[in-house]
């Protein structure tokens, strides 16, 4: 009888010792994204993260995260961005087209760099919801986010890692070169 398969598990440690992370923030409703910011530093910082290894880029609002997110992972040094944001339901559809842009953006830019981009944006109908996010009730989505970062960064380490020392370099065996004739 055959033995079961053992398939082996590749997942991404919460330490951030000799990682390099950028943090994109609006300063648009920046009471709530000034205290995501801070809980993101936090868990990053709790982890192991130095201070020369963590950099803060603030742009106006959440519209401007994706392209600051797309040239800061073009430079090559970061291991991960987290890009953080605050939208809130307004009377037009103007709220719409922020938050759909934004999170399009962001995933355009992770997918065009291969750098994690960890998303959060908060998009949220009233200011008392974003509050509850950002410390309250329901906890803190930048530290979150921050631990988010750091197991991507990770875990996209360790793909690397996997992709080019197994799977790239490993030969055709012999008995698949004789099946190929």
């Amino acid at each position: 009888m055959a033995e079961k398969l053992q398939p082996r598990s590749i997942n991404g440690e919460l330490i951030a010792s000799s990682l390099r992370f950028g943090i994109v923030v609006s300063r648009f409703n920046s009471f709530i994204t000034d205290r995501l910011l801070a809980a993101a530093v936090d868990s990053l910082e709790r982890a192991g993260a130095a201070n020369e290894d963590v950099d803060v880029v603030r742009v106006p609002g959440a519209f401007e995260l994706p392209l600051a997110a797309k040239k800061l992972a073009a430079t090559g040094r970061y291991d991960a961005l987290i890009a953080i944001g605050c939208i809130l339901r307004g009377e037009t559809a103007h709220y719409d087209y922020v938050c759909s842009e934004t999170s399009r953006g962001l995933q355009l830019a992770q997918m065009d760099t291969g750098l994690p981009v960890i998303f959060c944006v908060l998009t949220c109908d009233t200011l008392e919801q974003a509050i509850d996010r950002a410390g309250l009730k329901g906890g803190n989505k930048g530290f979150e986010a921050g631990l988010a970062a750091i197991e991507m960064a990770q875990l996209s380490r360790k793909l690397r890692g996997a992709t080019s020392g197994t799977i790239a370099s490993k030969k055709p065996s012999s008995s698949r070169k004789a099946g190929r004739k």
